[in-house]
């Protein structure tokens, strides 16, 4: 049997990580990360998630999980890649209208010259860690906030939770966000997120839920107890993890791509 490797691509708000993995999920090389450029066109994105590529060993295919709304790979807004500087700095209305309707899925196929999968990076970071039972939900903590939904292992259809205000004009983006966890310290932001969890609980009533990126590892024990024994920690490696398992996702992976 042929074995199929898979270069995934994480892309957040302040850093881009990649690794080429077999079918099981083990990775051939160690991830690498380099920091998100800015001001980020989407030429400039394609260059480069391809030469990161470069320096990861040959694969058979690419998934690319980035932020914001994407629907069948074209996205329909993402939060970080518009502004001039980076995260919290000022939008760009150039960049803005370059994002708006960009087909990644494609560009980054023809750049690659492979089968390419392009998904909200939560999306792919779920897809590593869900039991494929019940609706479980994922919830990433880094630069701001990544939500994924799947209903029996399959992807539903996406929904930026991120962008609806929650306390004091705040975003869950910011309410809950990297800046805002410096701000406060680990232990008062912990109880920021253990009331968005409780906040979130009735709207979603998940039988699982998953707390993942690379600040979740961050909450303090305490507040974590507190949650309940359906929110589970995931490590934020399944950013990479799921890579291999999105090609597999039910009516999602077919529906939403």
């Amino acid at each position: 049997m042929t074995v199929a490797f898979t270069l995934t691509i994480d892309c957040g708000g302040g850093g881009i990580k990649g690794s080429v993995l077999d079918d099981a999920g083990t990775m051939r090389a160690q991830a690498l990360r380099i920091p998100t450029p800015y001001p980020l066109p989407p030429d400039l994105f394609v260059k480069t998630l391809v030469g990161l590529g470069e320096r990861l060993p040959t694969a058979d295919r690419v998934t690319v999980g980035m932020p914001g709304m994407l629907r069948h790979g074209v996205v329909v807004a993402t939060p970080h890649y518009i502004t001039r500087s980076g995260p919290r700095t000022r939008i760009d209305p150039d960049l803005m209208q370059a994002w708006f309707g960009f087909d990644a899925r494609t560009a980054l196929a023809e750049a690659f010259g492979l089968p390419t999968l392009v998904l909200n990076d939560a999306e792919v970071h779920g897809a590593g860690v869900v039991a494929g039972t019940g609706c479980e939900l994922i919830l990433t903590l880094g630069t701001g906030l990544g939500c994924a939904l799947f209903d029996g292992g399959a992807l539903a259809p996406h929904l930026e939770v991120s962008q609806a205000p929650v306390r004091w004009g705040m975003s869950y983006d910011t309410y809950i966000g990297e800046h805002e966890r410096r701000r406060l310290g680990d232990a008062l932001w912990s109880r920021r997120v253990r009331n968005v969890v409780e906040g979130l609980r009735p709207v979603f009533l998940w039988d699982r839920l998953y707390l993942g990126g690379g600040n979740a590892r961050l909450i303090t024990a305490t507040q974590l107890a507190r949650m309940g024994d359906d929110v589970v920690v995931v490590p934020n490696t399944a950013g990479i993890l799921g890579g291999v398992r999105a090609w597999t996702l039910g009516r999602g992976a077919d529906g939403f791509r």
